[in-house]
Parts: C-alpha cells; sequence; structure tokens
C-alpha cells in the first residue's frame, strides 16, 4: 500500500470517530476525542509495514463501526448502552504501557461521570 493512500485512510477514519463521538453525550464526547487524539498522535510515525499498524487500524475501524452500531441513526438514547466489556483474556495480552494507559482511562473516566452525578 502506498503511504499517501494509508494517510488517507487514516485522516478518513480519525474523522469519522470524531464524528461519531458528536452522537454521544458531552463528557463522553470530550474524553473519546482527548483519547483518539492522543492515540492517532502516538501513532504518527509508525511505517505502513509495521504489524503495530495493522492492529491500530483494525481496533480503530472496529471501534466505529461498533460505536456507529450503538448510536444508530440519531445519536444515542438514555436507555441504550455504549461501549462493550473488556474480553479479560484480551487483557492478558497488553503490554504493561497499554494497561497502564487503560488504567488512566478508566481514573479519566470515573472522574467524568463522578462530576457529572454532583
Amino acid at each position: 500500500m502506498c503511504i499517501s493512500s494509508h494517510v488517507r485512510r487514516v485522516k478518513t477514519l480519525y474523522k469519522s470517530i470524531l464524528r461519531l463521538h458528536r452522537g454521544l453525550p458531552q463528557e463522553l464526547s470530550e474524553l473519546g476525542n482527548n483519547y483518539a487524539k492522543d492515540e492517532f498522535k502516538r501513532h504518527k510515525n509508525l511505517t505502513t509495514d509495521s504489524p503495530e499498524v495493522t492492529v491500530f487500524m483494525f481496533e480503530w475501524t472496529e471501534y466505529a463501526i461498533n460505536l456507529a452500531n450503538q448510536l444508530g441513526v440519531k445519536s444515542v438514547q438514555q436507555e441504550r448502552r455504549i461501549g462493550k466489556d473488556l474480553d479479560l483474556q484480551a487483557l492478558d495480552t497488553f503490554r504493561d504501557e497499554q494497561v497502564q494507559q487503560l488504567h488512566e482511562l478508566y481514573k479519566t473516566a470515573k472522574g467524568v461521570e463522578e462530576e457529572t452525578k454532583q
């Protein structure tokens, strides 16, 4: 795959995710946008032949598809559940850095949730 084609695919996926986040409640939208921005920036310099690029694109594409299905045509209904549970077997394959990042995301999400309850 040529580099310009890959860059175009990454940008399209990123923009699609940001558009999908518009259908989320504001707190989740902001959290999702910040997380996506950070992740895409972190992986910006990977070469197209890197196996990590394939996994990155697959996982973010799956995320976008799942979020689009959960949001439906308009946006999230209050009684609908957003997200899916993390497979514990998948957690065993995470690197230490990924586990730490997941923990930081958890703390941030809980902080946002606690702020909205007050």
